[in-house]
């Protein structure tokens, strides 16, 4: 049993191999299948990717179950990744190439179609991300653009921004000046009436 358990069965440098090779493949097919398929998942989205992580499980193992192999792969997958996120946030040139740059999907109220169908968006999928951002409908929106990593940017129109803490202090110090201003003023314009000479 222990036997099985901490002998690995193939080369750890196979074994390394094969985790670095795979976890390439599926980024690159993340970054080719489009800004879609990092944002909201839908029930497809779910069954792909239980799909894929059964699919390249072999791949990964190769005839290896040892749990000494298990442990090496996954410490090649962790290590891979903090070295790949490190030179992405080092080199801005790199992460351009792996994540690719935002895409406007709505500007001043209308769904770009080219774009929407480009990135497999359903005008639902927008209507719902508006709505978490405070809008109402597509219509009160400047601007939307989908990033890299899935994430839809809604900037909406300035008449449909709700007004923050601070604007309302701000509008309540003006109605007070304006009130003292007009109290001073009606208290100007009517001066008292002279007292009037009763002397016959």
């Amino acid at each position: 049993m222990w036997h099985d358990m901490f002998v690995i069965q193939v080369p750890i440098a196979e074994k390394v191999l094969r985790t670095v090779l795979v976890y390439v493949i599926i980024v690159a097919l993340f970054r080719f299948s489009g800004k879609r398929g990092l944002a909201n998942l839908n029930t497809f989205d779910f069954v792909v990717i239980f799909l894929l992580a059964n699919v390249v499980q072999n791949a990964i193992i190769g005839s290896d179950d040892s749990l000494l192999g298990g442990v090496i792969g996954a410490v090649t997958l962790v290590a891979l990744n903090a070295l790949l996120n490190r030179w992405l946030a080092a080199d801005s040139r790199v992460a351009l190439i792996a994540e690719g740059t935002s895409t406007t999907v709505i500007k001043d109220g209308s769904i770009s179609k080219s774009a929407s169908k480009r990135l497999a968006l359903r005008p639902s999928e927008l209507e719902h991300a508006v709505r978490l951002q405070n809008g109402e409908t597509v219509d009160d929106v400047a601007l939307g653009s989908l990033e890299p990593d899935g994430h839809l940017i809604i900037v909406l129109k300035p008449s449909k921004t709700q007004a923050s803490r601070g604007d309302i202090d701000r509008l309540e110090e003006r109605l007070t000046t304006i009130e003292t201003l007009l109290r001073s003023n009606a208290a100007g314009s009517h001066p008292e009436s002279p007292e009037r000479d009763t002397t016959p």
